[in-house]
């Protein structure tokens, strides 16, 4: 992503109370852009949002996907030109107890957005952002690019897979310029694998379990050790997702449509193998359990392939998996101690904009 093109620029983002919402904002707002934020509260207690003081870099509205008449009049009034739509239902385990708020937020909450982009003139780029768990998992040994079709077995990841058929929907039926000239919308949809990264407390997530163990000292429960996700860094998928932007600001619809931004395939590492090397880093009082009995399903192992990405619009990877989780253990251990997470997070945008490995902080 270029710094510089995001200087003045209005952007609206969805979910900017969440974990990948509130690093995006930061990012946005350490290069000067206008960033407007529409969401519900945090969705966890404690959350980045608070803790890194993101309110203080933002004009934030409280407010639900599926209040159309608000988001109509978030957008008309503040003008962004730029969407990235990350408020969502974000966890598999969640989608089980609740179905219906799953669906409704992730697939009717999108089509308000759309439908609010549609009644306003400011917006020409939306980026929806989905999850890797979008495809239907069919067990493939190669990587899933952007042509394999929609599916998902539990309702989470059926529902994101609902959510890309309606942004292609809505891409072929109102936004191009050829069905728009008044108005064109270059709208493209994302997706990405598992993201760590300091600040995210979600519930039955393993990252947020793994260190909220370590700081209170008990053992973490681990449910499935060798289950393998592909991880990634949560500024790795970021920094797709603004090139991406660039790209269709500068060239309309021509990058619209589906992306994959995850992690080179050697990055998928087991659920025990993320641990044990977390463990290291963090040191001593470092334990886990494993937990007998059955879990509700998730998916096995699913790959992307992000060729498109790396070809097209020229993005890759800049830190390995073992940098992320170093970054990741550095930022949980300094909010332990109660450090400036604000500065933290800004250091590490800093950091991974300017280097190719994270250089581990000395404790």
């Amino acid at each position: 992503m270029t710094p510089d093109f995001w200087r003045g620029k209005r952007v609206l983002i969805t979910g900017h109370t969440g974990f990948k919402g509130s690093w995006l904002a930061l990012w946005l707002a350490k290069c000067d852009a206008q960033v407007i934020g529409y969401s519900l509260d945090p969705p966890s207690s404690p959350n980045l949002y608070e803790s890194a003081r993101v309110s203080d870099c933002l004009t934030s509205i409280k407010g639900d996907l599926n209040d159309l008449d608000l988001l109509t009049k978030t957008i008309e009034k503040y003008t962004p030109q730029f969407i990235f739509h990350l408020a969502a239902q974000s966890l598999v385990r969640q989608s089980y107890y609740d179905p219906v708020e799953t669906y409704m937020t992730n697939v009717m909450g999108t089509v308000h957005l759309f439908e609010a982009v549609r009644r306003t003139k400011s917006v020409r780029v939306v980026v929806n952002i989905t999850s890797d768990k979008c495809y239907e998992n069919m067990g493939y040994d190669r990587g899933y690019n952007e042509n394999d079709p929609m599916g998902g077995h539990d309702p989470y990841s059926s529902s994101k897979g609902c959510s890309e058929l309606v942004a292609a929907a809505y891409h072929n039926s109102f936004f191009q310029s050829s069905i728009n000239n008044n108005n064109p919308v270059a709208l493209a949809s994302v997706r990405a694998g598992n993201v760590i990264g300091g600040g995210d407390w979600a519930k039955d997530r393993l990252i947020p379990d793994i260190v909220t163990s370590f700081i209170n000292k008990k053992p973490v429960e681990i449910r499935n050790p060798n289950a393998i996700r592909p991880w990634q860094y949560v500024l790795e998928p970021l920094g797709g997702y603004l090139l991406l932007a660039e790209k269709l600001w500068e060239n309309g619809s021509e990058y619209g449509g589906g992306w994959n931004f995850g992690p080179e395939d050697k990055e998928g590492l087991s659920v025990i193998n993320i641990l044990e090397s977390m463990a290291k880093l963090w040191g001593s009082g470092a334990t886990w359990n494993i937990q007998p009995g059955n879990h509700p399903h998730e998916a096995q192992y699913l790959r992307l392939d992000c060729s498109k990405a790396r070809t097209k619009i020229g993005w890759e990877t800049r830190w390995n998996i073992y940098d992320g989780l170093a970054a990741t253990v550095d930022w949980y251990r300094d909010f332990a101690k109660n450090s400036d997470t604000h500065e933290l997070c800004l250091s590490q945008i800093d950091q991974f904009m300017s280097s190719s490995t994270y250089e581990t902080k000395k404790n």
